[in-house]
């Protein structure tokens, strides 16, 4: 089976050769500090073996209480926010076709996602949307009163209760939360919810390959026992002491190396549209792990060829503090030609005969050239194709790489001390209960 491969000729022709070869040691010395529990946050370490322990039981559970909601759903509503729906969604958008959403198909239920904001027209038409069909409800928290998912859990929980009554929600409420304490775990235990464990020493943003990711993948119709076998031998592959047959070595090394260089903002290119809400987790997960006592490479992402025409010229001739990583699929699902025209208007039949994925491959590998000559770094990552089993080698490098990225910088990758600011500003200006000293000085600032 084929492998992810990473291409940093790119981006390394920017580096004096000891720029990049400093790093070669310090990113072997990070990955040991997380094979030995020795570094910052070494109490949230469950996900760097997580692939090779999950077992074929635990497997088999997802898979029945998926079966069981797609055959009694027309809709499942994932309510949760972060970690918590980036991960699940990513995935079944990438596996999706493209208009999967708009087909009425038998036994595969339409993957909704709620509690990931505040907005009142999103809930609202939610609701509206739900009003003729058939819906269950999955809900992602540890705690069980992070305030957006526990609003939409509270609103959606009590029409579900108010359409089929309390005992027959209660057969259509997943619970995916805490082993033993917090709000969520309290109510599972009382209205007899089917529940499965976050594990305390897995953080929301690594969380992909637990139930938190798993069960709505699986709702999906997707294979998840091959997104566990592909991140399984990634890890096996990334365990390698041979930096130049590691991927995770290179492509932790090369960011660094480009970031002493004030390299600080990272692009993720592609140029498949199913990958796109792949960026938006893996911009939680770097953003999230990485901004940290000032430091940090910023997160960006863009999706080509739509974005060329909105954000090509900044990039291509903007402030030089960029480096980009373009996500590479060798294969597409599906083929189709450009046909020939006898008028020819267009002026596009040198483009006859060609399949749309050649001419999107000349247009990633133009792309490329243009940006490396415009002074921007490029890497480049490979996936053979887009599925079940590269998928999880994907999320299992990016992981793994991105907990590496962290210890190079000297922080802590797994915990986010900033996300609290927002939170009790925003209690204070509710008015919340314990929140009264908050409120008189916010609301002071205000005036």
């Amino acid at each position: 089976m084929e492998t992810l491969k990473i291409d940093i000729k790119n981006a390394i022709s920017f580096l004096k050769q000891n720029d990049f070869d400093q790093y070669k040691e310090l990113t072997k010395n990070a990955d040991l500090a997380l094979k030995n529990k020795t570094g910052k946050g070494n109490d949230f370490l469950g996900w760097y073996d997580l692939p090779e322990r999950i077992s074929k039981t635990e497997l088999d559970e997802i898979n029945s209480v998926a079966s069981d909601l797609r055959l009694k759903s027309d809709v499942i509503v994932v309510v949760g926010i972060g970690g918590s729906y980036l991960g699940a969604k990513a995935v079944i958008e990438a596996l999706s076709g493209q208009f999967d959403n708009l087909k009425n198909k038998k036994g595969n239920p339409l993957i909704l996602f709620a509690g990931q904001n505040l907005s009142e027209d999103y809930m609202f038409e939610l609701m509206e949307f739900l009003k003729d069909r058939v819906f269950s409800l999955i809900i992602i928290s540890k705690s069980g009163t992070t305030t957006e998912p526990a609003v939409a859990f509270r609103i959606l929980k009590k029409e579900l209760e108010t359409r089929v009554g309390k005992k027959e929600a209660s057969e259509r409420i997943i619970a995916i939360t805490d082993a033993s304490k917090g709000a969520l775990r309290s109510m599972a235990n009382q209205e007899g919810y089917k529940s499965f464990i976050i594990d305390d020493v897995i953080g929301g943003r690594y969380s992909v390959l637990t139930p938190v990711g798993l069960l709505p993948i699986a709702c999906a119709g997707f294979n998840i026992g091959k997104i566990v076998t592909g991140a399984k031998d990634f890890l096996k592959i990334s365990n390698s002491d041979d930096f130049s047959k590691n991927q995770v070595y290179t492509y932790a090394a090369i960011r660094h190396a480009l970031y002493s260089q004030n390299k600080t903002t990272e692009i993720l290119a592609n140029f498949d549209p199913r990958l796109n809400f792949v960026a938006e987790w893996w911009k939680q997960l770097y953003g999230e792990s990485e901004g940290k006592e000032n430091k940090g490479i910023f997160p960006a992402s863009v999706s080509f060829t739509t974005d060329l025409h909105s954000m090509g010229q900044y990039i291509q001739e903007g402030l030089r503090n960029i480096f980009e990583t373009v996500i590479s699929i060798e294969k597409p699902k599906h083929k189709l030609t450009v046909p020939s025209d006898s008028d020819n208007f267009d002026k596009l039949n040198f483009l006859a005969g060609k399949h749309l994925d050649f001419i999107n491959k000349m247009a990633e590998q133009g792309t490329m050239i243009a940006h490396i000559d415009g002074g921007v770094p490029n890497i480049k990552i490979t996936l053979p194709e887009i599925n079940e089993y590269y998928i999880g080698q994907l999320i299992y490098f990016f992981e793994k790489a991105c907990a590496i990225s962290g210890y190079l910088l000297r922080i802590n990758p797994f915990d986010q001390p900033g996300v609290e600011e927002y939170k009790r500003n925003m209690f204070a200006l509710l008015d919340k209960p314990g929140f009264e000293e908050e409120t008189k000085k916010i609301k002071e600032r205000l005036k």
